[in-house]
């Protein structure tokens, strides 16, 4: 018998059931678990193919990569066959062994050897047993075997119950046994039998299984991947989770066997388990040695290039390997060869084919690439600490220096291990520390929560400053329910640079949790008002937005505005310099900045930043009344954010994506669920308010003005939920209207206004002004609307078009029609470029109260000529390619001009022509060519 090999006994046969199903199974069942997440259309195929067998015999090969869940399927494929009567016999081949020949085919005949009686073949059966078990030469030659085989299967499968040969890994079986199975692959139809094969891609054995019904695993998606660690994996937390999905790429056995959350060791490795480097690279240990030492230089600089790599190997064994020494791993399926750069064939066998090797051999492969890399670089010393043993403190210096070039090339990860690692070469506590807790911010800010706890806890059993101390105590309870930070009243005056930075990350971790706190916000923000020569600091700005965004929204803009030279602004920054404009009350501002950083996290092709940034840009979108950018902002945040594992960007998109889609058409807003909503907080705190004013303002937009005027004055009484109010004061305005409440709107209007001061933001006051606008009557319209008139709105459509609107409803019911018709469609059009739609439609009935004809832009006065006589010839252009049903993107790619210079030309496009849609535009420009 094969030691190589494991012999699998018969499985029992159960009475045969009318149903079969492996999707839906049985009770109890082995594929009910979570092992199968994800597989719903393979069970369906097997499914079908077990149905097949059963009616006229099948052969299947499922095909995939190690860890695909090959062995699940096949597993669950024999428990569904067993349960409907099926007999089963079954094989599977050992990686990494030698197994004598035809011991596979003896695994799956051991059953039927043993019970001689149960085949009514006995003359081949007895043949077939000679030259399994003894060794005897085969009777009629080689070709003899497998039509033997052939025979007693098919007097099994005739003997009463259809036959499954399940063969775990026939890629390896021994050669023979693989060559009589392919055979009876070929042969299955008309008998009763199923063959079911597992097998890997394999280039030198694609011939044998060419031509049979394959049924190919790929890996999971990202939502199936997650679904299978929440099933297998409870507990983890959102870090863990990431790294996992991301160093996984959708292979089950990695999802289930990569360790999670280890923290980095020395020397660094990647991480892997015995498990899944059996599986993933099991004879990697039998290569060549110049082999495996360009592997581990590989697998510890994946960026290097083939050259780079080959210099570093040669410096471990102190032989110089040439190019042949990539051979023996391309051939075991390990890496490809780009011509260029080596890449693994999956992201978590760099982990496997260095998985067990000594310490001292890793810290060879270090020192090695730090001799060849380029010196004073990042990576140079970062694989130069890691071959270092004991205290370096000029190393440590140095690691400390080029954490900021780590950053400025938008590498925060390595930013943070550089600070932890010349945390520990440090000989003296107080640099340990400081250090220590320099990573542990800037981990905070990258979201590695479990990584903050525990580089915070390591800096606090070191020296620190009074602010330093409080800032390691915040840190250690991240996202662990700990004690919130302490009230800034008590905070120190910080002295010396080191507790000036303590004291900016100390506000930063602080100003969410006092956010809903007047006493302990009023207490921050005294405190940054005392820090010197920190008015333009972006975490300075953050935090005193986010403590206080009404409160110092003018100090903060200004703050805002005197940040110079963006270019050189870290990324972090501008995106905390836009969250400070948004919050504050300056969308436009917000949405420049949130564009620069989307384009330095392009450039840096770091995708998985995107959702942060692409779901702020929607939010800024929103607060400007721009549903149309604003959607599409949030469609490809939610379909990056669950492209790489962000949940609670995802949840926050898809909930305010359903809010666009309301404010557009009038429709009702779809609540969150509890799970949704609390995702959503952890990406948008605010998200409540954000939803609950959105949601009043969508009220606004059917008609229903009744049940939007109290719930806007109910969110703008509530100080929480007013900064985000604040947005929404025009719809107040037009709900009080609309609800002849408007003495009662302008008393708010007053009282707030008041509250504000000094320091309401100057788009917060253009908005007081057009909201008083809409609420003017005719006895005082001069004295409210001439404010609002008074100012340049081009840049805010959504502030223009509802004052438009407004003043065509009081020209209209003075009967001055020609006017308001004029009004009214500059109106239509910024509600057009807003995407409003819900507006357009009332918007169109009072045109028609106004005299508005379909034939005519308006009563009495007759149309130019020509088209040219209206449009310059960009914008003519501009009106045909948005006529013939293109968006404001595609429009901007032929013209190459940006999708809000589009809306803007299309916004002074619409009144020209007499047209309130773009569905007019085609018509209007037929009319115009043909006059």
């Amino acid at each position: 018998m094969n030691a190589q090999t494991r012999l699998s006994p018969l499985v029992a046969v159960e009475e045969a059931q009318p149903a079969l199903s492996l999707v839906t199974p049985r009770r109890g069942a082995l594929w009910e678990g979570p092992g199968l997440v994800g597989r719903d259309p393979e069970l369906r195929a097997l499914e079908d193919f077990l149905r097949e067998a059963r009616a006229h015999g099948a052969a299947r090969v499922v095909c995939g990569h190690a860890g695909a869940g090959k062995s699940a399927l096949l597993e669950a494929t024999v428990q569904a066959a067993a349960a409907a009567g099926m007999r089963v016999l079954r094989c599977t081949g050992i990686r990494g062994g030698n197994p004598p020949d035809l011991s596979g085919l003896l695994q799956i005949l051991w059953p039927v050897l043993a019970d001689p009686h149960g085949s009514p073949a006995a003359g081949p059966l007895d043949a077939v047993e000679r030259v399994l078990v003894d060794g005897a030469p085969a009777p009629g030659g080689p070709s003899w075997l497998p039509f033997a085989v052939l025979q007693v299967l098919e007097s099994v499968g005739r003997a009463g119950q259809p036959l499954l040969v399940a063969v775990d890994d026939w890629d390896a079986l021994d050669s023979p046994s693989r060559d009589v199975l392919t055979f009876v692959a070929r042969r299955t139809e008309g008998h009763p039998l199923a063959l079911l094969m597992t097998s890997r891609p394999h280039r030198t054995l694609r011939a044998a299984l060419a031509g049979l019904p394959r049924l190919p695993l790929g890996p999971l998606g990202p939502a199936e991947s997650a679904r299978l660690l929440a099933a297998r994996r409870p507990g983890l937390d959102a870090q863990a989770v990431r790294e996992l999905l991301a160093t996984a790429a959708g292979n089950p056995l990695a999802l289930l066997e990569l360790p999670a959350g280890a923290e980095d060791s020395t020397p660094c490795v990647p991480a892997s388990s015995d498990r899944l480097a059996s599986a993933l690279a099991p004879g990697a240990a039998r290569l060549p040695s110049a082999t495996r030492d360009l592997l581990l230089v590989a697998a510890l600089h994946p960026a290097g290039d083939l050259p780079l790599l080959l210099s570093a190997a040669s410096r471990i064994g102190g032989v110089e390997p040439d190019f042949t020494a990539l051979e023996p791993a391309e051939r075991a399926g390990l890496v490809t060869f780009d011509g260029m750069r080596l890449h693994f064939g999956h992201p978590a066998t760099a982990g496997a084919v260095v998985h067990g090797t000594d310490p001292r051999r890793c810290r060879a492969a270090h020192a090695a690439l730090a001799a060849v890399l380029a010196p004073g670089s990042v990576q140079m010393l970062w694989h130069r600490s890691q071959a270092v043993e004991g205290y370096d403190p000029e190393l440590a210096g140095r690691l400390e220096a080029v954490h900021a070039q780590a950053l400025e090339q938008c590498e925060p990860f390595m930013a943070v291990r550089l600070l932890r690692r010349a945390s520990d070469l440090h000989p003296l506590p107080a640099d340990r520390g400081r250090l220590a807790l320099r990573a542990a911010q800037l981990a905070h800010v990258l979201g590695l929560e479990r990584m903050t706890r525990t580089i915070a806890h390591r800096a606090l059993r070191h020296p620190l400053g009074p602010l330093g101390r409080l800032c390691a105590e915040a840190l250690a309870g991240t996202g662990n329910g700990g004690q919130p930070p302490a009230d800034p009243a008590a905070w120190p005056v910080p002295s010396g640079a080191d507790e000036q930075e303590n004291a900016l990350e100390l506000a930063r971790i602080t100003a969410p949790s006092v956010a809903g706190d007047d006493a302990r916000a009023e207490a921050l923000l005294a405190f940054l008002e005392g820090m010197p020569d920190a008015s333009d600091e972006p975490r300075l700005l953050h935090a005193m937005a986010t403590a206080g965004p009404v409160r110092r929204a003018a100090t903060v803009l200004a703050g805002v505005s005197a940040v110079r030279h963006l270019a050189d602004v870290p990324v972090r920054d501008l995106e905390r310099l836009g969250e400070a404009a948004l919050l504050a009350g300056d969308p436009l501002r917000a949405l420049d900045l949130y564009r620069q950083a989307e384009r330095r996290h392009r450039f840096h092709d770091l995708s998985d930043q995107l959702p942060r940034v692409l779901l702020r840009q929607g939010l800024a979108h929103l607060a400007m009344g721009d549903r149309g950018q604003g959607g599409h902002a949030f469609r490809r945040c939610a379909e990056l954010a669950e492209a790489y594992g962000r949940r609670h960007h995802a949840a926050a998109a898809r909930l305010l994506e359903d809010l666009v889609r309301g404010l557009r058409t009038g429709g009702t807003v779809r609540p969150g669920s509890a799970a949704e909503l609390e995702a959503a907080r952890h990406s948008v705190r605010s998200i409540d308010a954000v939803l609950a004013v959105g949601t009043a303002c969508a009220l606004v937009e059917a008609g229903e003005s009744g049940a939007a005027w109290p719930t806007l004055s109910s969110l703008l009484a509530d100080p929480r939920s007013r900064p985000a109010a604040l947005s929404a004061l025009v719809p107040f305005a037009e709900a009080a209207e609309a609800a002849n409440a408007s003495e009662e709107a302008r008393a708010t209007l007053d009282r707030i206004e008041a509250e504000l001061g000094a320091e309401c933001a100057p788009v917060i006051t253009l908005r007081f002004a057009v909201a008083r606008a809409v609420l003017a009557d005719d006895q005082d319209e001069q004295a409210l609307s001439g404010p609002a008139f008074a100012e340049d709105l081009s840049r805010w459509p959504c502030l223009e078009a509802p004052l438009r609107l407004a003043q065509g409803r009081r020209l209209r019911r003075r009967r001055q029609f020609a006017d308001s018709r004029a009004a009214l469609r500059q109106a239509a059009a910024g509600y057009t470029m807003l995407g409003a739609e819900a507006r357009l439609a009332r918007i169109a009935g009072e045109l028609r109260a106004s005299g508005e004809r379909a034939d005519s832009a308006a009563p009495g006065v007759s149309r130019p000529v020509a088209a040219r006589d209206l449009l310059t010839p960009q914008e003519l252009r501009i009106a045909e390619l948005a006529g013939r049903g293109l968006s404001n993107r595609e429009v901007g790619e032929q013209l190459g001009l940006a999708p809000r210079t589009i809306g803007a030309y299309l916004y002074r496009i619409f009144p020209r022509l007499g047209v309130t849609a773009r569905a007019q535009l085609a018509e209007v420009l037929r009319d115009l060519q043909a006059a």
